[in-house]
């Protein structure tokens, strides 16, 4: 993560804290209806926090890639050359995820009690 995603994830949990004392500030004087909804916004910026993690790692990952393929490569290819790698086999591409061929380690057996 770097120092602006860090400052973002600051920002974000500083607002959350805020909001869940909003929160309680009104269970103790205030509507019922409105304690709900500080509690409802209370937990966005938490969301925030976790998809600024996602991103970061996907950072990551992406230079991870174009670091590999500056040996022999462009970062597009490694990105394609992983995805298909992760791919279960050719039965399952042509089939659109339906069949697998008996070699693929994610085929299941078929069974024939199954109607």
């Amino acid at each position: 993560m770097n120092c602006s995603s860090r400052f973002l994830c600051a920002l974000y949990i500083a607002t959350s804290a805020g909001l869940a004392w909003t929160t309680v500030l009104e269970v103790r004087y205030g509507p019922a209806w409105a304690a709900c909804l500080f509690a409802a916004a209370s937990l966005v910026p938490v969301i925030a926090v976790v998809r600024e993690t996602v991103i970061g790692e996907q950072r990551r990952w992406l230079l991870e890639l174009a670091a590999r393929a500056g040996r022999g490569g462009d970062a597009a290819e490694a990105i394609v050359r992983a995805e298909l790698d992760s791919a279960c086999c050719e039965r399952w591409w042509t089939s659109l995820g339906s069949e697998h061929d008996v070699t693929c380690r994610h085929g299941m057996p078929r069974s024939s009690s199954a109607a």
